[in-house]
């Protein structure tokens, strides 16, 4: 018998050993790292940028290696009707970054606590946006709402904030692009003029053509769909799988888009989103632009259209592909988390409610 209590008092011990190092472990998680709670009221919305509005112009990710680019972004938000408070550290640089992992997190926190800044623009894409993903205030970004925007490697940061705040976020043209006509219209039209707007692509009358071949819509599935709109860069999304930063694609619509990566790659990262679970409960899918995405070389590859299709298909929910999203010159201004429906037939994107207040 005393062997047996032993033996028991050694289970105890351990049962108990185990229990403090569970206990220790969730006492140590940051507290950015639990998603918030969905509001059961709709997602929190920033007010709505007006001209004359202060815009904090930060570089989550690649530096500017010229100062010309930095002026002629600075110069288009203020023909935008901005004011322009560039960050502490958007000229800086570490190797391909804007400085430091700490540094560039600093000022998008900074431009959060800064009352006089009433939304926040990125430089540029490029990449690094991953490295500080998990730097940011996101309590701060919750008690003090504002319009957060950019694309590419900004879409990390874009559905991040979305996931562990409730903030509308917004996949749009960073500083550094080019600021035409559809981009500045589209742009005004959700983020300063508050509509819930029709997202639709440019009409393009071909100027010497029987047909237009550019910026045109492809119906893969048909038919309409509603959800909240999440997504942005693939290979960017993707990386962010098994993460609490992942965007939640239960009921969403999901839209997509990618530039310079082999056919092969892509399919990659599309195995990725449904071996994640994120592809199996979407309402809808809009694909954006696919950039100079290519078979490169090797033995052969599949098209992007039989990937889409192997994808996208088996799903059974409406699918199109074309809208003008992505690393072009024309680029729709898509709120992240917003409520929306499509219509793949006719391939656009209608805001359920404006995403700014």
């Amino acid at each position: 018998m005393p062997r047996v209590e032993a033996m028991q008092a050694s289970r105890r011990q351990l049962l108990q050993l185990g229990a403090g190092a569970a206990s220790l472990l969730a006492t140590t998680q940051p507290a950015q790292a639990t998603p918030s709670a969905p509001s059961t009221s709709g997602p929190l919305r920033a007010p709505r940028l007006r001209p004359g509005d202060t815009l904090g112009l930060v570089s989550p990710a690649n530096a500017s290696f010229e100062r010309e680019p930095l002026k002629l972004a600075i110069e288009s938000l203020q023909a935008l009707g901005f004011k322009v408070k560039p960050g502490e550290f958007v000229a800086a640089r570490r190797g391909p970054f804007a400085g430091t992992d700490a540094q560039r997190a600093a000022d998008i926190n900074a431009m959060f606590a800064d009352d006089s800044v009433a939304g926040i623009l990125a430089m540029t894409g490029g990449s690094g946006c991953n490295r500080i993903v998990d730097r940011l205030d996101y309590a701060l970004i919750r008690r003090k709402p504002k319009f957060f925007g950019g694309f590419s490697d900004l879409t990390s940061l874009v559905n991040a904030i979305h996931r562990q705040t409730g903030l509308v976020s917004f996949h749009c043209p960073v500083a550094a692009s080019e600021w035409n006509d559809y981009s500045v219209q589209n742009f005004k039209a959700v983020a300063m003029n508050a509509e819930a707007a029709v997202l639709r692509n440019p009409v393009a009358p071909p100027a010497d053509d029987l047909v237009a071949r550019e910026e045109r819509i492809t119906t893969i599935r048909p038919g309409r769909a509603q959800g909240p709109l999440v997504g942005g860069n693939l290979t960017v999304l993707a990386s962010l799988a098994g993460t609490p930063y992942f965007p939640d694609c239960r009921g969403a619509i999901l839209f997509l888009e990618d530039i310079n990566e082999y056919i092969y790659r892509v399919d990659r990262c599309l195995s990725t989103l449904r071996l994640a679970g994120a592809l199996s409960a979407l309402a809808g899918v809009v694909l954006g632009r696919f950039t100079k995405c290519e078979p490169g070389e090797g033995y052969g590859s599949l098209t992007l259209d039989e990937v889409f299709d192997d994808y996208f298909l088996p799903l059974n929910v409406p699918v199109f592909r074309g809208a003008s999203i992505g690393h072009i010159k024309r680029k729709l201004t898509v709120p992240v988390g917003a409520p929306a429906e499509i219509d793949a037939d006719a391939g656009t994107i209608r805001l359920l409610a404006p995403a700014v207040l």
